[in-house]
């Protein structure tokens, strides 16, 4: 008896570890692939500070992507959802096991919950609409879907109770703790790009001006600071890359650049921290939306 129970429990280990198709996930694969596309499209537009195609400055999608909710930590929010599409893509190349299966399901049910909750957020507190993050949505949508349908047939010990208790209420968790970070109450939080200073360094960079700096100098910190959010975008050239007691860099010579920070605006040099109404009087900078 205890022979035959040990060759039974043997051969339903065996049935739980493989499927009938021992090659890729496909299915899974091809939803993966187009999620990296999406995601890898506006993580590198998000770099860049390149504009997307269909996303015009001041458009609900300029909304949704330049709010606090477009980074998590630091980085863009759309790298965190590249590096889960290219885990489910690593999971699906593998043959199909119930291993293989429950990675998938926790990826996607997070996946799922993450994204309708910054669609939910897009919609009801932005009042806007991503187009690029609504179709990030539907993939992952459909790879939870995918997910369910390819649940294996046997699996030993399984039962759904347990199972959504391991995973997609860890999963919640996960996204309610999130809201409470971008709400405040823990970390830190990048705020909203203020759209006059957005416009700003937009137009220093269109008129090619340039603010010199080094990363060490206290007041060219002070000067980023001035651009909140939007230092991403300011023309910054760094002067001292190796360090104060490594030679200046060659466009900083080039230059002359002498003290820090120096802005060149319009063929005239501008030494030293310099308010934001400043750099626009400088620059002949002018606003649809009118002055700060």
């Amino acid at each position: 008896m205890a022979k035959a129970a040990k060759e039974k429990k043997s051969k339903a280990k065996i049935a739980e570890q493989t499927t009938a198709q021992d090659g890729p996930n496909w299915p899974i694969l091809a939803l993966a692939i187009m999620g990296l596309i999406v995601s890898g499209y506006l993580t590198y537009s998000a770099w860049t500070l390149q504009q997307l195609a269909l996303c015009t400055e001041g458009s609900a999608c300029d909304v949704v992507l330049s709010s606090k909710w477009s980074k998590l930590f630091g980085m863009p929010t759309s790298f965190w959802g590249f590096l889960t599409y290219a885990l489910l893509a690593a999971i699906a190349w593998n043959k199909r096991t119930a291993a293989q299966w429950k990675a998938a399901f926790l990826l996607s049910i997070f996946g799922v919950l993450y994204s309708a909750y910054l669609t939910a957020i897009s919609l009801f507190v932005l009042e806007a609409a991503c187009p690029y993050c609504l179709i990030s949505l539907g993939l992952m949508t459909a790879t939870f879907a995918v997910v369910l349908f390819q649940k294996p047939a046997q699996m030993t010990g399984f039962s759904w109770g347990p199972w959504l208790a391991k995973s997609a209420a860890p999963a919640l968790i996960v996204v309610v703790a999130l809201h409470l970070h971008y709400a405040g109450y823990w970390g830190t939080t990048a705020r909203p790009e203020d759209p006059w200073i957005r416009a700003l360094t937009s137009h220093l960079t269109q008129i090619d001006a340039k603010f010199y700096g080094a990363f060490w100098c206290p007041a060219c910190t002070q000067q980023k600071e001035m651009f909140g959010s939007s230092v991403d975008r300011v023309p910054y050239i760094e002067c001292s890359p190796g360090g104060q007691r490594a030679p200046v860099a060659q466009a900083c010579r080039d230059a002359r650049i002498d003290s820090y920070p120096t802005w060149l605006i319009n063929g005239q040099r501008y030494s030293g921290v310099q308010p934001l109404e400043s750099l626009a009087q400088f620059s002949n900078f002018k606003h649809d939306g009118g002055t700060r």
